[in-house]
C-alpha cells in the first residue's frame, strides 16, 4: 500500500514564516559590538592664588631691619665683612665704617679696624667721626643751595657775578650758577693758594680775589673739569644770599632740622670725648701737627675750616640718615626740607659734556658706584677716602667712609674697596634685575 504525503501550500508559507521569525530572533538575540565613548576631559583646575605678600609698610625714619626683610640677600653682611677686612688688611685705610640701607631701612652699620695705626688707636664705630672731604660739596653746599633755589632766592641761570660782583674779570662773565655746579664754568682745578709760593692767602675776600685773577682753562659751558673754585664761589654765593655762614646755615636748615648730630665744620677738639671718636689724617708742620679735628683740606684750612669744596665731618650713622632723606624726596621724619621734583632735577645729569648733575656726580666707567648703580643714581666722593651713592631705582644708599690718608701716606687700594662694596650691596638685592649697567655705557 502506498502512501501519499501532501503538504498543503498554506502550511509551507505558515513553516517558512516562522523559520523566518525563528532567524531574526536568533539574529537578535546574538551579542552584538559595543561602541567605547571617550571618557569626558576633566574640567580645568583653577589653581587657587597664593595670598599676595604684605605690602612693605612706609616708614618715616629710617629703622633697622634685617636685609631679608627689603628683599636683600642674608648674607650680605658676612660679604661685606669679608670685602671690607680684606680691603684693609691690604692697607686701605686703618679702619672704615659702613652703612647700607634700602627702603628706609637700615639693613647693615658697622665700623671695621681702628681710628688709626697706632698700637692704642680706638676701634671704629658707626658713629666714629671723619673728615668728608669733597663730601662737604654736596651734604652742606649744594643742599644748601637746593633750598634757597626752590625758595626762589637762587636763580641757577644768573651770571654769578650778579650775587658776586667782586667776580669782575672779563672773563668770567658768562659764567652761570648752574655752570658752578656742574663744574663747566672754565675754572680751574686747584692751586695750593694757601702756599707761600702763592702769597700764603688766608679768608674768603682774599680768595675770591684771587680766583678773579687767576685764568681761565677753558670757556665756559664747552668742558667739564672737577674744580674746588666752583664750591668756593658757591659757598659766596650762599652767604651773600643768606647773610650769614655756610656753616650756620647749613646746620640750622639741614643738620638740625635732620637730626645729623655729629656732623659739623670745625668739631670742638677741646672735648675729649669728641675728639677721640676723630679719625686723624696726616700730619701737617703749618697746622701744627696731626690733623685730628683740623680739616686735611690745606685751602679749606686757610679759609678759616669752613669752606664750599671742604671742612665737613660727619658719621655714618648721621649720612644714613642724609642719604634716606634724598630717597625720601626731602622729608624725613615728618621734617620737609626739599620737594621731591627738586631733589629729581638736582641729582639728574644735566648735559652731554660730562657726568655731572647739579653739585652731584652719576655713575661712570670705572667710578666709585661699581658695576651696577642705575644710570639714574648719584653720589659722590671725598679725597680723604669717604664716598656716598644712592639708586632712587632700587631704593637704596651705600655710604662708606675711611681715613685713607693717614700717617702712613696716602692709600690707593680704597679705590677698589670702594667698588667692591658697591657691587656687593647691589648683588644681594633679589627682587629686581642685576644690570651690568658699566659695560652698556
Amino acid at each position: 500500500m502506498v502512501f501519499h504525503l501532501h503538504i498543503s501550500p498554506r502550511s509551507i508559507a505558515a513553516r517558512a514564516a516562522c523559520a523566518l521569525a525563528l532567524t531574526a530572533l536568533a539574529t537578535g538575540c546574538a551579542r552584538q559590538p559595543v561602541a567605547v565613548l571617550p571618557e569626558p576631559a576633566p574640567a580645568p583646575v583653577t589653581p587657587t592664588p597664593a595670598p599676595p605678600l604684605p605690602r612693605l609698610p612706609t616708614v618715616t625714619a629710617l629703622v633697622s631691619a634685617p636685609p631679608a626683610s627689603v628683599g636683600m640677600d642674608s648674607t650680605l653682611p658676612a660679604r661685606l665683612d669679608s670685602i671690607i677686612a680684606i680691603g684693609l688688611a691690604e692697607g686701605a685705610a686703618p679702619g672704615a665704617a659702613v652703612a647700607v640701607g634700602r627702603y628706609g631701612r637700615l639693613v647693615y652699620i658697622k665700623g671695621y679696624g681702628t681710628l688709626d695705626y697706632a698700637p692704642d688707636a680706638p676701634p671704629v664705630t658707626p658713629t666714629s667721626i671723619y673728615d668728608l672731604a669733597s663730601l662737604t660739596k654736596v651734604v652742606a653746599t649744594t643742599t644748601s643751595a637746593m633750598i634757597l633755589e626752590e625758595s626762589g632766592k637762587l636763580d641757577l641761570d644768573k651770571p654769578v657775578a650778579f650775587y658776586l660782583p667782586e667776580l669782575s674779570a672779563p672773563d668770567k662773565a658768562s659764567i652761570t650758577v648752574r655752570m658752578l655746579l656742574t663744574h663747566s664754568g672754565g675754572l680751574e682745578a686747584y692751586a695750593p693758594l694757601y702756599s707761600v709760593a702763592n702769597g700764603s692767602l688766608r679768608g674768603r675776600a682774599a680768595y675770591l680775589a684771587a680766583i678773579n685773577s687767576r685764568p681761565l682753562q677753558y670757556a665756559p659751558g664747552t668742558q667739564t673739569i672737577y674744580s674746588d673754585w666752583d664750591m668756593v664761589l658757591m659757598q659766596a654765593v650762599i652767604e651773600r644770599i643768606t647773610g650769614t655762614s655756610l656753616d650756620q646755615y647749613a646746620d640750622g636748615h639741614i643738620f638740625h632740622q635732620l637730626g645729623m648730630i655729629d656732623t659739623r665744620f670745625r668739631p670742638d677738639t677741646n672735648d675729649r670725648a669728641l675728639r677721640a671718636r676723630i679719625a686723624p689724617t696726616t700730619d701737617d708742620s703749618l697746622r701744627g701737627g696731626r690733623l685730628r679735628g683740623t680739616v686735611h683740606d690745606a685751602n679749606a684750612w686757610a679759609l678759616g675750616g669752613v669752606s664750599g669744596h671742604a671742612g665737613l665731618f660727619s658719621t655714618a650713622r648721621d649720612l644714613a640718615i642724609f642719604a634716606q632723606f634724598l630717597l625720601d624726596g626731602g622729608t624725613f621724619d615728618q621734617v620737609r626740607i626739599l620737594a621731591p621734583q627738586t631733589i629729581a632735577r638736582w641729582t639728574s645729569r644735566q648735559n652731554t659734556v660730562g657726568s655731572r648733575a647739579l653739585g652731584w656726580d652719576t655713575p661712570t666707567p670705572g667710578s666709585s658706584a661699581g658695576q651696577y648703580f642705575s644710570p639714574r643714581s648719584f653720589g659722590h666722593t671725598g679725597y680723604t677716602g669717604t664716598s656716598l651713592w644712592i639708586d632712587p631705582e632700587k631704593g637704596v644708599f651705600v655710604v662708606l667712609l675711611m681715613n685713607r690718608v693717614n700717617l702712613r701716606g696716602e692709600a690707593t687700594r680704597h679705590a677698589q674697596l670702594r667698588r667692591d662694596v658697591a657691587d656687593a650691596v647691589q648683588r644681594a638685592v633679589l627682587d629686581a634685575p642685576l644690570v651690568d649697567w658699566e659695560s652698556l655705557k
